[in-house]
């Protein structure tokens, strides 16, 4: 486990058949700790993460069920996830004890909308911090640049890409991703450029 974007840590699990990191964030805060989209770890992250005692565990789509169950049954942690996407999470065996709302805040964390690869499909925005942490709207492939999943794994592929555009709307530098090699800085201008790239 490493520290990004000042002290949240990050760990990853490298996907063979896409060629990149899942990566699971452990945001600490003062309201509760809040782990993000946990992937699989090593015996030694999974105590680093019982440590931390994550009083939620925030799953931004679907498929990013991973190793909730995992790291809920070794913290206590409860589980959210959007109402619309709960049914499939549900159907993968995932435990879910709350809904996720749409503009309610988890800790500092405002719940923002990013549905068309799923329905329940969301962003996290730390606005303080200009952090924003994304699940599937978009992933860091190839490393330094923003890029979009594969459209066939898209419910609404359109739509995805207006819920993209509208992330420009937010305040941010930092983009954590779920899935390949989170942007530092300089992170709205790598969106701005896979935007423009979309068709019209």
């Amino acid at each position: 486990m490493e520290a990004i974007a000042g002290d949240i840590r990050t760990w990853a699990w490298f996907s063979t058949p896409h060629g990149y990191n899942f990566n699971g964030y452990l945001v600490a805060h003062p309201q509760g700790n809040i782990c993000i989209d946990p992937v699989e770890a090593s015996a030694a992250d999974l105590e680093e993460i019982a440590r931390a005692h994550p009083s939620r565990i925030v799953l931004t789509n679907r498929n990013h069920v991973r190793a909730a169950n995992r790291v809920r049954e070794r913290t206590g942690a409860r589980v959210a996830i959007h109402p619309a996407d709960a049914p499939h999470a549900l159907g993968q065996g995932a435990v879910v004890d709350d809904e996720l709302g749409v503009g309610e805040r988890v800790g500092p964390l405002v719940v923002v909308a990013v549905p068309g690869k799923s329905p329940g499909e969301v962003a996290l925005h730390w606005p303080e911090r200009k952090i924003l942490i994304v699940g599937d709207a978009v992933i860091g492939n190839p490393p330094g640049r923003c890029g979009p999943l594969r459209e066939r794994v898209m419910d609404e592929p359109a739509r995805l890409r207006e819920s993209v555009r509208g992330l420009l709307a937010l305040d941010f530098d930092t983009l954590l991703v779920g899935d390949g090699v989170s942007i530092l800085s300089g992170a709205k201008e790598r969106l701005r450029k896979l935007v423009a790239s979309f068709p019209d």
